[in-house]
C-alpha cells in the first residue's frame, strides 16, 4: 500500500483497532504524527563486542553462537524462566529470560545472534538479562544508534521502531520546506528531509546534532514569531491614553526616596499608559526590591486622571497587606482604596461591590474574589496581577474583559514577579509582555546571612533562636511542603524514612514538641495552607504585631508576607526544595533594621545537593540564582510551560538552547519587520506552522 504523510495509522501493516486506540493516547493518529514524535533518548549499539570483551554493568552488543537449545521453566504462577549458555571462541555467556516463553521457540543452537543488554559478573560467569536479540545475518535494531521513543501501556519500542522506519523511508521526502531559505542558509541549517530522518535514524551522532538543531531551530522560530506577532497585536489596539503627571507629586508620598531602577520603571510605565494603547508589561524585581511602590505609582496615574485600577493578589495574607500598605501611602492623595476577598462577610462584600460599580473606590486590592461574575467597575482602566507564577493567563483575560464590560477600552496590564526568571528566558517565558526590571535593592537593606548546616548541629541551631527572640527577634521555621497541599507531603519519600522530621501532616505535632519541650517558655504557632482563611489571617496578624516569636509553617509564606521584625528563618530538609523557592523563602526576613538570617537544615550527604545549598549561601543575587536553578533543575521543574500559557515544546530545551533562542528570535523578528503578519506568498507555510504551533493554546491571544 502507498503512505502518505495523511495516511491514518490504523491502515498500517500490523496495527489494528486495539494498537491504534493505544498510539492515539500518544497522540499518534496519522504518519505525520510518527514523524513529529521524537526520541526521548538513543542508544548506541553501534560497536558489537566478543564476550570477553565485552565491558560490564552497561548495555553492549554482544556476538555469539547460542549453544544449547533454551531451557523453559514455570516456577510458579506468573513466574517463567527461560535459560541458555552462549558462546564464541574465547569465552561463554549465560543468558536468562523473564516471562518470555517466546525465546524458547526464537532461539536455535548453533546459530549466532547479536545480544543487546547489561552484562554482569557473577563469580566467575558473565551474564546478561532479559536482552534484545536479533539474528547476526539479519540486524536491524543492532549495530546502529537506536532510537528510544516516549510509549504507553502495550505499545513497545520495537513496535515505535517499525511504524517510524516505514513512516520516515516513505514520507520524509514529502514534509514540506517551511522555514524560509534565506533563514535556512544564514543559520546554516540542515534540509527538512535530512532532519526527519536522522532525527529518527543516524547513521552517527554528528548527523543527530544537525537534525536536532534544525529542528529545535525551527520550532523556537515559530514560538518567537507567534509571541512576536502577539506583542504587535496587542500593542495596536487602542487603549485608554492617561496623561502623565508630575512625578514629584508621587514621591512626596513615599517615606523614603526611590532607587534608580524604580524611578526608571516608572518612566516606562508613564510612557505606556499615555500612549494611547494598552500596556502589558512585567515588572520583575529580586525579593524587597521596591515593586509594591511601582504598582502604587501605575494606580496613582489611573486614579488621578479619574479611572479605576484593580491589583489581583494570590492569597488572602497577601491580599490584606497590599491593602494595609497602600491605603496608608495613597490616602493622603485623596485615593481610594477598597479590599475585596472569599474572607468577608457578605454584608462587606456587598458594600463593596456596590462602591466599585459607583466609581467610589479608585484601587481595589483583592484576590479570584475580583474576577467573580457579581463584580462589576465603573471605569476600570489599569489592572495589576501580582505574583505572575501564581496567575495564569485566564485569570488576567477575565478581570480585563471587566473593562470592557463597562464601555471601556482594552485595560493597562502590570505584572509583577518576585520569582526572578534568568533576563533572556523573559524575553521568551513572557514573549507577549514588556520586561521591566528592578534591579537595584533600596538603600539600607543588610544582606541575608545565609547558612547550611546539618542535621547533627540542631541543638546549636534551637540555642540561636532563643538568643534572637531574647533580643526581640521573631523567627519562622519552614517544614516542606508541596503547594500547600497536605496530601501531597505523604509522598515525600525523605521525610517519610524519618519520624523526627516535621511534614506537612506534622507541622502542628512539631510546634507543639517546639512549645513544650524545645521552647516552653517562647511563644510558638503554626500555619499551613489547608487552615481556614480567617484561622490564617489571624495567625499572620499575631505574628506580624509581635505576639508569636516561633512560626512553625509550611510554604504559605513563601509569597509576599512582610514582617520587619522577623530576623531568622529555618528551612527543614532544604535539599527538598529549588533553589528559587529556597532565594524567595529567604526573602521573608532581612526586611527590617536587624541583621537577618537564613538557616538550610539538611541531612544530606550528595555532592550535588550540598553544591546546591551552597550556591544559595554564597549569593543573594535571585536572577544568579534562577540561572543556576535552571541548569540544575532543567525547564520543566523550574516552570511548566502550560502554566505559562506557552505552547508544548517537542525538542527545544529552554536552558540549553539559549544560543539558538537568540538566533531564532532575531531571525523572527527580521522577517517580521518586512512583513508584520506574513501575508506574502512566500511566508504564508511560516504562518500556517505559527498557528500550529499556538493551536492547542488559543488562551496565550487573550
Amino acid at each position: 500500500m502507498t503512505i502518505t504523510l495523511d495516511t491514518p495509522l490504523d491502515q498500517f501493516p500490523g496495527v489494528g483497532e486495539a494498537r491504534s486506540k493505544k498510539l492515539e493516547k500518544l497522540g499518534l493518529t496519522r504518519c505525520i504524527h510518527l514523524l513529529t514524535h521524537f526520541p526521548r533518548d538513543y542508544e548506541d549499539r553501534r560497536e558489537i563486542y566478543s564476550i570477553r570483551s565485552a565491558p560490564s554493568g552497561r548495555k553492549v552488543c554482544v556476538r555469539a553462537m547460542a549453544a544449547e537449545h533454551p531451557r523453559l521453566a514455570r516456577i510458579r504462577r506468573g513466574l517463567e524462566l527461560v535459560q541458555l549458555r552462549a558462546v564464541d571462541q574465547a569465552g561463554t555467556l549465560y543468558l536468562t529470560f523473564f516471562n518470555q516463553s517466546y525465546v524458547e521457540r526464537a532461539l536455535r543452537a548453533g546459530e549466532e545472534y547479536i545480544f543487546f543488554g547489561i552484562v554482569e559478573e557473577q563469580g566467575n560467569r558473565r551474564t546478561m538479562v532479559n536482552p534484545i536479540f536479533e539474528h547476526a545475518d539479519r540486524q536491524n535494531t543492532t549495530g546502529r544508534i537506536i532510537p528510544v521513543y516516549p510509549l504507553t501501556a502495550g505499545i513497545s519500542n520495537h513496535l515505535m521502531l517499525s511504524l517510524t522506519q516505514r513512516a520516515v523511508e516513505d514520507c520524509a521526502g514529502a514534509i514540506p520546506e517551511t522555514l524560509p531559505p534565506s533563514i535556512r542558509l544564514e543559520h546554516e541549517l540542515a534540509q527538512a528531509e535530512f532532519a526527519y530522518r536522522n532525527i529518527h535514524f543516524p547513521d552517527t551522532f554528528q548527523a543527530l546534532e544537525l537534525a536536532r538543531r534544525r529542528l529545535t531551530f525551527e520550532e523556537l522560530f515559530y514560538l518567537s514569531a507567534g509571541l512576536t506577532m502577539l506583542k504587535t497585536r496587542r500593542g495596536g489596539g487602542s487603549g485608554q491614553a492617561i496623561p502623565s503627571r508630575p512625578q514629584n507629586d508621587f514621591l512626596s508620598l513615599l517615606p523614603f526616596p526611590p532607587t534608580e531602577a524604580q524611578l526608571r520603571v516608572m518612566e516606562e510605565i508613564t510612557g505606556d499608559m499615555a500612549s494611547g494603547r494598552p500596556m502589558n508589561r512585567l515588572v520583575q524585581g529580586d525579593v524587597g526590591s521596591g515593586k509594591t511602590v511601582v504598582a502604587a505609582f501605575a494606580a496613582w496615574l489611573a486614579a488621578g486622571a479619574g479611572y479605576q485600577a484593580a491589583l489581583m493578589a494570590p492569597t488572602e495574607v497577601l491580599a490584606e497587606q497590599h491593602w494595609r500598605s497602600l491605603s496608608s501611602l495613597l490616602r493622603p492623595a485623596g485615593i481610594r482604596v477598597g479590599l475585596l476577598t472569599g474572607g468577608l462577610t457578605q454584608k462587606e462584600k456587598r458594600e463593596t461591590r456596590k462602591a466599585l460599580a459607583a466609581g467610589e473606590i479608585d484601587l481595589i486590592i483583592g484576590t479570584h474574589a475580583l474576577i467573580s461574575p457579581q463584580v462589576e467597575f465603573r471605569r476600570l482602566a489599569l489592572i495589576v496581577a501580582d505574583e505572575q507564577h501564581r496567575f495564569g493567563v485566564a485569570q488576567r483575560a477575565a478581570l480585563a474583559g471587566k473593562s470592557e464590560q463597562g464601555g471601556m477600552p482594552p485595560p493597562h496590564v502590570l505584572v509583577m514577579s518576585a520569582t526572578p526568571i534568568p533576563r533572556t528566558l523573559a524575553l521568551i517565558i513572557y514573549g507577549d509582555l514588556d520586561v521591566s526590571i528592578i534591579d537595584q535593592l533600596p538603600p539600607g537593606r543588610t544582606p541575608v546571612e545565609t547558612y547550611v548546616v546539618h542535621e547533627d548541629k540542631r541543638q546549636r541551631m534551637y540555642n540561636f533562636v532563643r538568643r534572637l527572640v531574647g533580643e526581640g527577634r521573631q523567627a519562622y521555621i519552614i517544614c516542606p511542603a508541596v503547594e500547600e497541599k497536605i496530601e501531597d507531603e505523604g509522598k515525600n519519600t525523605q521525610w517519610a524514612q524519618s519520624e523526627t522530621r516535621p511534614n506537612l501532616k506534622a507541622v502542628t505535632t512539631y510546634a507543639e514538641t517546639l512549645r513544650t519541650q524545645v521552647f516552653p517558655d517562647l511563644r510558638v504557632a503554626f500555619l499551613h495552607g489547608k487552615m481556614r482563611p480567617r484561622e490564617k489571617e489571624s495567625v499572620m496578624a499575631s505574628f506580624a504585631a509581635g505576639e508569636i516569636d516561633v512560626l512553625v509553617s509550611t510554604t504559605v509564606v513563601e509569597v509576599g508576607v512582610d514582617v520587619p521584625n522577623a530576623a531568622l528563618i529555618i528551612v527543614e530538609n532544604a535539599e527538598c526544595f529549588g533553589l528559587s523557592q529556597l532565594h524567595q523563602l529567604r526573602g521573608r526576613v532581612g526586611r527590617g533594621k536587624h541583621q537577618s538570617y537564613c538557616v538550610l537544615i539538611t541531612n544530606t550527604h550528595s555532592p550535588d545537593s550540598l553544591a546546591r545549598l551552597r550556591t544559595l549561601a554564597s549569593t543573594t543575587d535571585g536572577f544568579r540564582i534562577a540561572e543556576e536553578d535552571l541548569k540544575l533543575r532543567g525547564p520543566g521543574d523550574f516552570f511548566g510551560s502550560r502554566q505559562h500559557g506557552l505552547p508544548q515544546l517537542a525538542l527545544a530545551d529552554l536552558s540549553g538552547d539559549l544560543r539558538l533562542l537568540q538566533e531564532a528570535q532575531a531571525a523572527a523578528r527580521g522577517l517580521l519587520q518586512n512583513d508584520p503578519e506574513l501575508t506574502r506568498p512566500e511566508n504564508r507555510p511560516v504562518l500556517e506552522q505559527v498557528r500550529r504551533l499556538f493551536a492547542e493554546t488559543p488562551d496565550i491571544f487573550n
